[in-house]
């Protein structure tokens, strides 16, 4: 075999050339945990999404608006597209998610994981929860208590209440 031909091969088998590959293969769920994030973070649907690794520039897809209630007072909102900047532990210049607080609707702009926590800011204000609330998708409609009787809004461990950065 020719020194062209093995250096052929070699690239073909090099580590880097099977992350591509599976880079195709991989729903939007595996590459956030590969930064350290439950997939419960994204409901279920997500139809697609593009991830840029060398910017963490990400978007991930539905076929339309999603909304679900959490926790009785929380509600939350998917756009069909959102987006923002994934590195690992964080999730920053979010765009396309909002929650309802009292009877405003804010934009969830950063989450970041600090231990068994995730931390959701809107700006001005964030909340922590145990990471162990996102192990399960959330579903749209019925949030993640979907059952074929009328559904039920199921509470979730907040760690804090919301609390002012300034």
């Amino acid at each position: 075999m020719s020194l062209p031909a093995i250096l052929a091969v070699l690239v073909l088998l090099s580590p880097f050339s099977f992350a591509v590959a599976d880079d195709d293969t991989r729903s939007a769920y595996d590459v956030i945990q590969d930064f350290n994030f439950p997939m419960g973070i994204l409901p279920k649907g997500v139809t697609g999404y593009d991830l840029d690794r060398s910017t963490g520039k990400w978007a991930a897809y539905f076929d339309g608006a999603c909304s679900f209630a959490l926790e009785g007072s929380y509600q939350l909102k998917y756009k069909s597209t959102i987006t923002g900047t994934i590195s690992e532990n964080r999730l920053k210049d979010l765009t396309g998610v909002s929650v309802k607080v009292l009877f405003l609707w804010l934009n969830i702009v950063e989450v970041s994981r600090s231990g068994d926590d995730l931390d959701f800011s809107v700006g001005i204000a964030s909340a922590s929860f145990p990471i162990d609330n996102f192990y399960e998708c959330p579903q749209c409609g019925c949030g993640l208590n979907c059952s074929p009787a009328p559904p039920q809004v199921r509470k979730i461990k907040m760690k804090k209440s919301l609390v002012s950065s300034i």
